[in-house]
């Protein structure tokens, strides 16, 4: 197999390799399509409603600033949920649980030194340890 540190150090280079060329890398866009709310009911219904998030999506790849900076990046202001039978709370959807997001940051750090130890390139440690920071200062 192909060492998975050698993998993100090879990803980390096509930055500037793309920039070289004129070119840039894709965004990467992370969905978790199955959030639930405090009564276990999901936040977004899912199926054909997602392509609504792959309208925004399209818009972020256009460069639209439709989003709001966060301390783990950037989330819609909205959506375009026009003719969407059935409410959203936006508010909650799209909001950052603390603690949740300090046990996720936990948990990446404990896989990244389960599989990478001392492979894990330092950009990497380096942002999960900003990113640490900025839940912390929620």
């Amino acid at each position: 197999g192909y060492n998975f540190g050698d993998y993100l150090k090879h990803w980390l280079s096509m930055e500037e390799r793309a920039a070289k060329l004129g070119g840039h890398v894709p965004k990467i866009f992370h969905v978790n399509w199955f959030r639930k709310d405090a009564n276990g009911k999901f936040l977004w219904p899912g199926f054909g409603e997602n392509t609504r998030v792959l309208e925004w999506i399209l818009h972020r790849i256009d460069d639209h600033e439709c989003y709001r900076e966060t301390p783990i990046g950037r989330v819609p202001n909205s959506l375009n949920l026009t003719g969407l039978s059935g409410t959203i709370n936006e508010k909650e959807l799209f909001s950052i649980p603390k603690q949740f997001w300090l046990k996720e940051v936990d948990d990446i750090k404990q896989y990244y030194d389960n599989q990478l130890a001392q492979d894990l390139p330092a950009e990497i440690a380096k942002e999960l340890h900003e990113l640490k920071g900025r839940v912390e200062q929620m």
